[in-house]
């Protein structure tokens, strides 16, 4: 797992390296041609590799087995099920949120263009969003916010079905708050409300009243989960940003789900102007911008004005030729915001690229940056660059999806997919038996987790495909949970 860290100030490529145009032209090169459908397919299906909890029947990722049976014993709840984050096995509830979130906006703004992809893209909310119920309403006054410990699971090379670490409960309280986690994971059932709103009403219901509650619970106890368990979520899910962008995050959500003028107010009080020029799981105000943005240029809702002027400020920072762009490029064209883990912030602001995109569309819209008019086409151009590079059109040729194309990633930083499966040995594995001869072995991973992004190239586009250099080999949920939508959005012109 990748901690966000500040922005690098390491020598990039310039802005402008090799006359980078906004229409990204690609003159002299072949042209790409991605089967999304089929990419988007995979993304989806990482997700059954990330289970925890008893698998089901119908498990299409068959290596993996039943897992945190006991989940929550140690606090006297039922807290089986949700995902691993990454290549460990430890459920940390902020990510996890976030990619609950971000599946479920993608659902909501493409869902028509998934086919039968949408019901899988459903299950996937749905085994997160069970989870997420739980840990919100076990116990009256506690969010539970993650299971395991992380330090003891780190020293540790095993399958979760062997997994023999101490499965520690961590909660936030009115003695000690979360209003970053709580923000986030009202957030997310909010999102999922909606989603599930038209297949399965009393679902849908449960999921919003809960969101709801939770979000309470973050603005009557504020604080952020990283002063309150310090120790077990930093520095691997830190909230470096504070807790007020899941604040925003989470009003906006409820905003959408309910139309209810105290989460417009409640918006209002929280204040504007969050410059940012990134978004992740970790900071929300780009995400929230774009979202709020679309009550300005779908229904020419003047209050909103605000929230189209930020989101156009933060496209300003990442478009390459815009005057005031922070956002470094390879030489390959991948946007590179951070050392560790980058493709997690390429795949979440590519899907606000093609959100923007897909809203001034629908508003007959455009906007500058200085002097640079800035069209729909001009996101969405940008958008496909991303995605293509991500499915292997870069100077390596290298799919950064795991089981799509040619050539991609053989040696994962992921436990369960590094060591064999039980079908195949049917032993356990202990704690410290799976660095050898598994963890530092070159051979390729037995199990393919077919779908799974990596956190991708370097700097330089170069990647080496090894499993110890979990910074670029790592997969994660937040990663694909992002490129979902931009896969579906490409998939409708497939």
């Amino acid at each position: 797992m990748a901690s966000p860290i500040s922005n690098s100030s390491s020598t990039l490529y310039s802005l402008f390296f090799f006359g980078l145009l906004l229409s990204f032209s690609f003159a002299g090169r072949a042209r790409a041609n991605p089967n999304y459908r089929d990419a988007l397919a995979k993304s989806i299906l990482f997700f059954e590799g990330q289970r925890s909890g008893r698998i089901p029947a119908n498990q299409r990722i068959t290596w993996r087995s039943n897992s945190g049976l006991y989940d929550g014993e140690l606090a006297h709840v039922d807290l089986t099920g949700g995902y691993y984050d990454a290549g460990d096995n430890v459920k940390f509830n902020l990510p996890m949120a976030f990619t609950t979130t971000m599946l479920s906006w993608g659902a909501l703004e493409y869902g028509a263009r998934m086919g039968s992809e949408l019901g899988n893209t459903r299950a996937a909310i749905r085994w997160a969003t069970d989870y997420l119920l739980k840990c919100a309403t076990a116990t009256p006054g506690k969010l539970y916010v993650g299971v395991g410990d992380p330090h003891a699971d780190h020293k540790c090379w095993e399958r979760p079905e062997d997994m023999d670490t101490v499965r520690t409960v961590y909660s936030v309280s009115a003695g000690n708050p979360g209003s970053d986690v709580a923000g986030e994971t009202a957030a997310a059932l909010a999102a999922a409300s909606l989603v599930f709103r038209r297949v399965d009403r009393k679902y849908s219901r449960v999921l919003l009243a809960t969101a709801k509650k939770v979000m309470e619970f973050a603005l009557e106890h504020r604080g952020s989960y990283s002063d309150s368990l310090s120790s077990a979520v930093c520095p691997f899910y830190c909230s470096y940003s504070g807790y007020k962008d899941e604040l925003v995050w989470g009003a906006a959500w409820l905003l959408r789900a309910t139309n209810d003028v105290k989460y417009f107010n409640l918006l209002k009080s929280l204040g504007g102007d969050d410059v940012t020029d990134i978004f992740s799981w970790d900071n929300k105000f780009a995400g929230a911008h774009v979202l709020l943005s679309r009550r300005s240029l779908l229904n020419n809702d003047k209050n909103f004005d605000l929230y189209k002027q930020e989101a156009e400020a933060f496209m300003c920072r990442i478009l390459p030729n815009s005057p005031s762009s922070s956002t470094k490029y390879t030489q390959g064209r991948l946007m590179f915001k951070l050392p560790e883990s980058n493709l997690q912030y390429v795949t979440s602001i590519t899907f606000l690229l093609t959100t923007y995109s897909k809203y001034m569309s629908a508003g007959k819209h455009t906007f500058n940056c200085g002097n640079l008019v800035v069209t729909p086409a001009s996101l969405k151009n940008l958008a496909k660059i991303q995605v293509d590079y991500i499915l292997g059109v870069n100077p390596l040729k290298m799919s950064y999806m795991v089981g799509y194309g040619k050539n991609f990633p053989k040696r994962i930083h992921h436990r369960g997919s590094s060591l064999p499966s039980k079908a195949t040995h049917p032993q356990a594995i202990a704690c410290d038996g799976g660095f050898q001869p598994f963890f530092y072995s070159y051979n390729p991973n037995p199990n393919i987790l077919i779908g799974a992004v990596v956190g991708g190239p370097n700097q330089s586009d170069g990647f080496p495909d090894d499993r110890t250099d979990y910074s670029h080999s790592e997969p994660a949920t937040y990663i694909n949970a992002a490129l979902v939508g931009p896969l579906a959005f490409f998939s409708g012109k497939h």
